[in-house]
């Protein structure tokens, strides 16, 4: 099977096997893994930040942040397409007691000018609003990216209204790389960034949340108390360090894939439109003999995976497991259909 549902499916490639299997290891809640220690420094001096906390998922990164950065009763400014709302079960109710204010966006891309919009005044009848968090990618987006001038010009709102702001990275690096950016200068719009290592990155588990010391040492209570505490996990904080030494580059590739594709899905009758591929998804909507769900059916009896988002939408994910020939084999089932 080919399989496009995620850039989550990808395996450990040999060299990073490897890596791990050598991976010095220790008790993590002690603070004694040097992997895990290694991983958490890299990746926040990375991006300009002070300290670096290592989680089993990006979900708990991004709701360690959120518990974080607010109290029960507080708001989060983020948008509706978000994946902290969308796909994180609840959890910014759940675990830090917080109600959501929901900005309509482009492609999950929200404005200054709309986050300001969206503070709610001095007023006991309103939650504080207390946190903004932005996607870069976004992920039902697809792909999408932020301009760093949009970030710049979010967080000067931020600071003149005591706002802390929070990036979901889960594609962060995808988004670097088709921007030609340098990851550092997000240590200076951010106060914390969840960074996956499982998606287009290839680790097998894992996510790093960024910012400073005290923030970090307040997520690090917050984790165990989540159940977060790993103990050997330097293992798996290796295949990290091997995917930020190896895998970022080659981003570019799943980037030039998906375009590809999208070129070969705009040809089919049945395909009514794609969003702008920036990056490594492509989202396509479809309608005539196929409805999503059978089109997916359809990819999938000839040896192709792939997600129906909605009704209308089918989603393929490029990642290092995708070579170019499974893509030429792609292009042509796709045009028997």
């Amino acid at each position: 099977m080919i399989d496009y549902r995620s850039d989550t499916v990808t395996r450990p490639t040999p060299g990073m096997l490897a890596f791990m299997q050598s991976a010095p290891v220790g008790d993590d809640v002690f603070g004694e893994d040097p992997s895990i220690n290694s991983l958490e420094r890299i990746t926040a001096a990375k991006f300009g930040m002070e300290a670096g906390l290592f989680c089993p998922s990006g979900t708990m990164t991004n709701q360690l942040a959120i518990k974080t950065h607010t109290q029960a009763g507080d708001e989060v400014i983020c948008d509706e397409l978000s994946h902290i709302y969308q796909y994180e079960g609840g959890g910014i109710a759940f675990n830090a007691g917080c109600s959501v204010k929901l900005l309509h966006g482009d492609r999950g891309r929200v404005t200054a000018q709309q986050i300001l919009a969206g503070i709610n005044p001095e007023d006991v009848h309103k939650p504080i609003s207390r946190l903004v968090s932005l996607e870069n990618t976004s992920n039902r987006g697809g792909g999408a990216c932020y301009n760093f001038s949009d970030f710049e010009a979010i967080k000067k709102v931020a600071n003149q209204h005591g706002l802390a702001l929070h990036l979901d990275g889960a594609r962060i690096f995808n988004a670097i790389v088709h921007k030609n950016e340098a990851s550092i200068e997000y240590g200076n719009i951010f106060d914390s960034i969840s960074i996956c290592l499982s998606k287009g990155l290839g680790a097998p588990v894992g996510s790093v949340l960024v910012g400073s010391n005290s923030f970090i040492k307040k997520a690090r209570r917050w984790r165990k108390v989540f159940g977060g505490g790993m103990r050997q996990a330097g293992y798996l904080a290796a295949a990290g360090i091997y995917a930020l030494e190896h895998h970022v580059e080659r981003l570019a590739d799943d980037h030039k894939n998906a375009k590809l594709l999208s070129e070969a899905l705009s040809k089919l009758e049945f395909v009514q439109s794609i969003l702008p591929v920036e990056t490594n998804i492509v989202i396509a909507t479809i309608g005539g003999k196929y409805t999503a769900t059978s089109f997916s059916a359809a990819l999938k009896e000839k040896g192709i995976l792939a997600i129906a988002m909605t009704p209308t939408q089918v989603r393929f994910v490029f990642h290092l497991d995708i070579t170019e020939s499974d893509l030429d084999r792609t292009i042509d089932i796709i045009k028997s259909l």
